[in-house]
């Protein structure tokens, strides 16, 4: 959300990249798309939205870090050292700010906290992503305790996931048992990369 006020304060383009889908497994394959996107951001300016960066941003140190991984971060490191014709503006975006490295984090001239919904922003995000969908009979404390700990992003994920299941199975209405078990997968994935780099420091 800040990524697209900021574009749209500058009346410049929004480009989101998102890292986890730049991630193979094939010797550097990952830093050569990465060469790529910065190539693209000296020659067009805009908003470039790096979301899901712990990706690629993840500590160096860690005891699990691949060497391909280390050529990844190392390949971002030098690309941000690089003058930009442009000005592009490059924006990070994390649910896991601690797995940082913070060689990384001292190449951004901002880093910005943001807090986790509370539950009046929580249903706020929700009702903005299930038009065209009804709702009539929703378990608010229910649903509220289902997204407790997830981002903004996460919730309206969720969300937006319910709606498309509600649309393939042909129903016009979103329950509540719908949303709960959206917003329980995502709790579900945040658990498994905790478990993954739980490590990390």
């Amino acid at each position: 959300m800040t990524a697209e006020a900021l574009a749209g304060e500058l009346r410049l383009p929004l480009f989101v990249i998102r890292l986890e889908s730049l991630i193979t497994r094939f010797m550097g394959e990952t830093a050569a798309k990465l060469r790529l996107v910065f190539d693209e951001a000296q020659k067009r300016r805009g908003v470039y939205l790096f979301d899901e960066f712990d990706a690629v941003g993840s500590n160096r140190l860690a005891t699990n870090d691949v060497a391909e991984m280390r050529r990844v971060l190392n390949s971002f490191l030098q690309f941000m050292e690089e003058p930009s014709a442009t000005d592009s503006l490059l924006v990070a975006a994390t649910n896991h700010p601690s797995l940082l490295d913070r060689a990384l984090l001292r190449r951004f001239d901002e880093v910005l906290r943001f807090e986790m919904p509370s539950t009046e922003e929580v249903r706020a995000i929700i009702k903005t992503h299930l038009s065209p969908m009804k709702y009539p009979k929703l378990v608010w404390k229910t649903i509220e305790l289902s997204a407790d700990g997830l981002s903004q992003a996460e919730i309206a994920h969720a969300a937006g996931e319910a709606v498309k299941e509600a649309i393939l199975s042909e129903r016009n209405q979103i329950s509540t048992a719908d949303l709960t078990r959206q917003l329980q997968k995502r709790q579900g994935m945040r658990t498994v990369f905790t478990e993954e780099k739980g490590h990390l420091g």
